[in-house]
């Protein structure tokens, strides 16, 4: 038995007992045999929480701090990274929606959004014709520089969590530094993948979401209006020189020499966010001594909050400024140009500035999708009743008025057709065209004329669509001591960068009876 149990023993047995090695090793796959101690799953245990608390640390940094806000040209633009399973970039331009751009590859997704616009950027690029070429160069540059410190801002964020978060959970500072590095190393890397995968052609190639998908053609229509506009800004600086000839042109007409005592109005409409029509006013109201502005409406294009910003010219005219809301207004914009000091918003109300008595109401639609139909080019039964309505309100408001209104304002003259024989004046906007026309009159009582402007702002970047642009229009009203319309004069400029002024006076030989023009029936039910 002895000679049996020394031959089933090795060497060294006697100091291995059988349980110890029982723990130490057992056999693996392919015959090699593997660790099982407890020393192992700690460690791979460590390596494991330092990936994740490197990896949410990344992910923690560059959701809070990958944001940084930059002006691009003149508009105030917010740059924001984001993890995300395939990279590219968000262009978003509200209220019109956004563009998905195949920009780069990476587990990071930029977006751009388009905030307020800047009104003294905007009108000074529009003084200055030299400043846009300079400031389309200047954009790229914008846009690379907050690139820049989105990225160092983004990689910082990410290193400075992940060092907290680690020190919180590991007290340990060799661990921490592990986690550290490997967060910056991975926010680097996806930054410098995303650098490195950079498709500048991928602009050219958007995918549209929101209102945008209903106009594809915008990039393009965008980029002719854009070649258009610089041809057209080399003449803009000679625009509000050139109205200084109005009083040259005033100066030789042969009639109507407004008497003392005379209220000079001016009418404005459509405006549809064009800075040039602002220049235009104020040269306006300053040479012509205007006493009270009257706007009829759609004086921005989508009625959004970053275009609220552009009604603060009203306080720099200092005079009396009447407005309603046109279908292309918000109730936002309305309440933006009520903060005005100087500015009085009427919805089926009444005012009396200057010694006039005013009433107006605004549309009552909102469509500020320019495929809506306008007025006059197929009206559905729905849309009459809500425009006739709006009309038979105000007249309703008229009558109860304690003073006789001089003059009403509607956005769209088809809500002008209930007002016949309660005023002798009604102004009215929306359709760009300017227009004179009386009212069909009611058995016993007063004429009522009819007056649609033109577009103050050249209708905006529309006004740029055709081949000719649309021409800035306004009209200067002069009412007498009884407040009946003795004479108008009819100022054209001949549209976004033409410098051709014409000035056309009206005067109005039986102010009772008003302008000598065709009756105009408007819609009814």
């Amino acid at each position: 038995m002895d000679g049996g149990e020394n031959e089933q023993r090795g060497p060294g047995d006697e100091d291995t007992p059988p349980a110890r090695r029982e723990r130490r090793w057992r056999p693996g796959r392919n015959g090699v045999d593997r660790p099982t101690g407890p020393g192992w799953a700690r460690r791979a245990g460590v390596v494991l929480a330092v990936l994740m608390v490197a990896l949410g640390g990344a992910v923690i940094g560059v959701l809070a701090g990958g944001r940084v806000n930059t002006d691009i040209g003149p508009f105030q633009a917010s740059l924001t990274l984001a993890p995300a399973v395939k990279g590219g970039t968000t262009v978003d331009i509200p209220p019109l929606g956004a563009l998905q751009l195949n920009s780069h590859d990476g587990p990071t997704h930029l977006t751009v959004r388009l905030g307020a616009l800047d009104q003294r950027k905007t009108e000074a690029l529009i003084d200055d014709p030299a400043s846009i070429s300079r400031a389309s160069q200047s954009a790229v540059e914008d846009v690379r520089n907050g690139v820049m410190r989105l990225g160092l801002r983004t990689a910082g964020s990410a290193v400075l969590v992940t060092l907290l978060l680690a020190a919180l959970i590991f007290r340990n500072v060799r661990r921490t530094a592990w986690s550290t590095g490997l967060a910056l190393a991975v926010t680097a890397g996806s930054l410098g993948l995303a650098a490195g995968t950079l498709r500048p052609q991928a602009i050219e190639e958007p995918r549209y979401e929101g209102l945008l998908v209903n106009a594809p053609a915008i990039v393009g229509d965008a980029r002719r209006i854009a070649n258009d506009y610089s041809r057209y800004a080399e003449q803009l600086q000679r625009l509000v020189g050139n109205v200084s000839q109005l009083y040259t042109t005033v100066s030789a007409l042969p009639v109507y020499e407004p008497a003392p005592g005379t209220t000079r109005v001016l009418h404005v409409s459509d405006m549809h966010l064009n800075p040039t029509g602002w220049q235009l006013i104020r040269t306006v109201v300053e040479q012509f001594g205007i006493d009270v502005v009257i706007d009829t409406g759609d004086i921005t294009d989508w009625g959004s909050e970053p275009e609220a910003s552009f009604v603060g010219s009203i306080g720099l005219l200092k005079k009396p400024y009447v407005y309603i809301r046109g279908n292309h207004d918000s109730a936002r914009t309305a309440a933006a140009v009520a903060r005005q000091p100087n500015a009085i918003v009427l919805n089926n109300s009444t005012t009396t500035v200057a010694g006039l008595t005013i009433a107006g109401i605004g549309d009552p639609r909102f469509t500020p999708d320019k495929e809506t139909s306008p007025a006059g080019s197929g009206l559905t039964k729905q849309v009459a009743d809500q425009v006739i309505g709006a009309g038979e309100q105000l007249a309703t408001t008229m009558q109860r008025s304690p003073r006789p209104v001089n003059i009403a304002m509607v956005h769209d003259p088809a809500s002008a057709g209930p007002l016949s024989g309660t005023c002798p004046l009604v102004l009215a906007g929306h359709t760009h065209a300017r227009q004179v026309s009386k009212l069909p009159q009611q058995p016993g009582k007063q004429t009522t004329q009819l007056m649609v402007e033109g577009s103050t702002g050249g209708a905006g970047l529309r006004g740029l669509e055709g081949e000719k642009p649309t021409p800035l229009s306004m009209t200067v009203l002069y009412f007498d001591q009884q407040k009946l319309l003795q004479a108008y004069d009819d100022i054209t400029v001949g549209g976004t960068g033409q410098a051709q002024v014409n000035l056309e006076r009206h005067v109005i030989k039986e102010p009772v009876q008003g302008v000598p023009v065709p009756v105009t029936p408007t819609p009814t039910r």
